[in-house]
């Protein structure tokens, strides 16, 4: 089980990281597009050169980040612009806890087998916090 920071920018993630970079080192374990992701999706063209995901270890933990699109809500500002990620060991274990932190908040994102290879979801818990749960299964659909 691990607890990670993910932030959310408005546009700027690829600049933070590389700052981030800077700061501490290392190299991106993965750095993708919106352009990466299915058309499904419904990014803009004008959008897909937005950060869709980006990982950086620091140390034990990993920072990563994204930018927001258009169609995603409002952007991102102090206050909405980082949830928390929690990566448990396995499907059952992620099945058990998401319920439990959306209990008296919201769902944004049912758990489910995404195209990049995880079972995922997101949810904010009833103080405003933001979750993300994500479990690798594999390989990328």
């Amino acid at each position: 089980m691990t607890l990670s920071t993910y932030l959310f920018f408005d546009g700027q993630c690829a600049e933070a990281f590389d700052f981030y970079k800077s700061v501490f080192g290392g190299e991106f374990t993965v750095i993708q597009t919106f352009a990466d992701g299915p058309p499904e999706m419904g990014v803009p063209d004008a959008e897909k050169e937005k950060i869709m995901h980006v990982s950086l270890p620091v140390g034990e933990a990993v920072l990563m980040g994204s930018d927001t699109v258009s169609h995603q809500g409002e952007p991102p500002k102090p206050g909405n612009s980082f949830a928390i990620s929690y990566s448990p060991p396995t499907k059952q274990d992620a099945d058990i806890a998401f319920p439990k932190l959306a209990d008296g908040g919201s769902v944004s994102m049912e758990l489910q087998e995404t195209f990049w290879g995880s079972y995922f979801g997101m949810c904010k818990d009833k103080f405003g916090v933001s979750w993300m749960v994500n479990v690798d299964i594999g390989q990328p659909k």
